[in-house]
């Protein structure tokens, strides 16, 4: 698949998200840098991926008289993770736009078929009017992503974003099939999936480094 001729995918070359990224997958990078690296990745993909924000203007009163001046229009924006790794992109794009609603949506990858079971959704009100990103830092078989778009789909939303640091081939082509609609926004295409569906050469658990946990 040649991504390049593919309007809706973005993969990012920036010299600054790439250094970051391979800060990442060194396995000596502790918790408290991971977590910082991953939500400055996350602001720097959003200042790309909110590029089309609508605007409207509105008079504003600055020091030496009065003026119409552009600001984002609307219902604005809503931030919707897939939990739990992707609760450690939120705050890098909430940076750029610290009005956006925050929803959440559970899932967990069973260990055996490594297909995505639900577990928790809870969306911002309106969100059929709002511009969504959906945020995981791994696009690894593509399932979850998938998965929580057609929900929030099912619940209204239309315009749809989806915002990871590290994909694989495979997850980023069945994202794509599924949902050709939404915009695809990757830091890094890796090689592909190793037998247990892990993206190599990767990171690791994004969810355990973040938190802590293993």
């Amino acid at each position: 698949m040649n991504y390049a001729d593919e309007k809706n995918i973005v993969i990012f070359d920036h010299p600054l998200i790439q250094h970051k990224i391979s800060l990442l997958r060194d396995k000596n990078t502790g918790t408290n840098e991971f977590r910082k690296l991953v939500g400055e990745i996350a602001m720097l993909q959003g200042f790309e991926a909110l590029s089309d924000l609508p605007l409207e203007d509105v008079e504003v009163e600055t020091p030496i008289e009065k003026c119409m001046t552009p600001m984002i229009a609307g219902r604005k924006l809503a931030i919707v993770p897939i939990l739990r790794a992707g609760l450690g992109m939120v705050d890098g794009i909430l940076s750029l736009v610290p009005t956006a609603k925050v929803g959440h949506i559970g899932l967990y990858r069973d260990e055996k078929t490594h297909e995505p079971v639900e577990y928790y959704c809870k969306l911002p009100h309106t969100i059929e009017e709002r511009t969504i990103v959906v945020t995981d830092p791994m696009l690894a078989t593509g399932g979850s992503a998938a998965d929580a778009i057609t929900l929030i789909k099912q619940h209204g939303g239309r315009n749809i974003k989806f915002m990871c640091i590290i994909a694989s081939p495979e997850g980023l082509e069945r994202l794509h099939k599924e949902h050709p609609d939404v915009q695809i926004y990757v830091g890094h295409l890796d090689r592909e999936l190793n037998d247990d569906a892990y993206i190599c050469p990767g990171l690791g658990d994004a969810g355990d480094r973040i938190f802590g946990t293993k």
